[in-house]
């Protein structure tokens, strides 16, 4: 559709990849965004003090696109600082912002299909769609032909039933004018400050979704975000989290109590079994940090009482027991 539109006619596109040592990748995700069919776009490389071929990598590129420009941070930023320093950056002719990690990329058709259904109706503030992450497909919960929900709806959808919608910095589309209006976008200290970012601005905008695949998240072991979060779990947190700040806002109180006890619960389940995992200390400085920012520390008592009932089903369940130890061992 966007490919045959006149460009001056097509609302302007910041795309921006905030990077740091991205030698890697980099090309492949720069190759990406130079081969979307949408016409009207510019596209910023934030350079966070790489001290690889980053910045070569990207004065290469740029010499033979004049779309591309330049920035190199002077001090070296958090993921996080890092991420708000890129949005920063979104040109104020743009009508739409859009992150990519230094280590994703883009299918050709996903700029233009998101401004286009974005375009369809104002009061969406963000666009996402399917993503794939690895070789699997991720972000589907939503029911086909779902393309337009409101704000309190999708949040609802996450919050109450659990369902992964949001996809991500890569996968997402902003409008502008709603980032600017929420700084920092995402609150620092938080690395899953793109969902917290999103269940803000959902309170007085709506969302669209699009039922394709039309970005790649990449999840091996140079992605530092990602692999960090992985390795310490941090997914049952920021659910808690989530409940405690945006709960209030958007389910009844009936509905919190419950769900906030089923994932406290949950939570001292998987902090019991990792207990017994002798998970290390870069784990346990994690959960008592995240726990300790929200004014509810670890409960030492619920920890114990936890970890002797898992003890109790390992004792009692043998076969499984087993099973999980070797399909742990299987993963090393």
């Amino acid at each position: 559709m966007w490919n045959k539109v006149d460009k001056s006619q097509s609302p302007f596109v910041s795309i921006i990849t905030p990077v740091y040592n991205g030698e890697k990748h980099l090309e492949k995700c720069i190759q990406s965004v130079l081969n979307q069919t949408y016409p009207n776009f510019e596209y910023v490389i934030v350079n966070n003090c790489s001290t690889d071929r980053t910045l070569e990598i990207a004065e290469s590129y740029a010499l033979k696109d004049d779309r591309i420009k330049i920035h190199t941070n002077t001090d070296f930023l958090s993921v996080v600082d890092s991420h708000n320093k890129a949005f920063s950056l979104a040109s104020e002719n743009s009508e739409y912002c859009k992150i990519v990690g230094a280590d994703d990329w883009l299918y050709p058709e996903c700029v233009s299909q998101m401004v286009a259904l974005a375009e369809q109706n104002p009061s969406i503030a963000m666009v996402t769609s399917y993503v794939l992450v690895g070789t699997k497909i991720g972000w589907d919960g939503l029911p086909y032909p779902s393309t337009f929900l409101t704000g309190r709806d999708v949040c609802r959808m996450r919050l109450l039933d659990r369902i992964l919608i949001f996809g991500g910095p890569s996968a997402s589309l902003l409008r502008r004018s709603v980032v600017e209006q929420h700084q920092p976008f995402y609150k620092p200290g938080n690395y899953h400050g793109d969902t917290e970012a999103y269940l803000d601005i959902l309170q007085d905008h709506n969302f669209g979704f699009i039922h394709q695949v039309l970005s790649f998240n990449f999840r091996g072991e140079d992605s530092r975000t990602t692999h960090f979060l992985q390795r310490v779990d941090s997914y049952r947190a920021a659910e808690i989290e989530e409940l405690e700040r945006y709960g209030p806002i958007y389910l009844s109180r009936e509905e919190l109590h419950i769900r906030l006890s089923d994932a406290r619960r949950g939570y001292y389940k998987f902090l019991a079994t990792n207990l017994l995992e002798l998970r290390g200390k870069e784990f346990w400085d994690y959960h008592h940090e995240r726990m300790n920012t929200l004014g509810t520390p670890i409960s030492y008592f619920k920890l114990s009482w936890y970890t002797f009932l898992r003890i109790i089903d390992l004792v009692l369940n043998p076969k499984r027991t087993v099973e999980g130890l070797y399909r742990r061992l299987n993963q090393h």
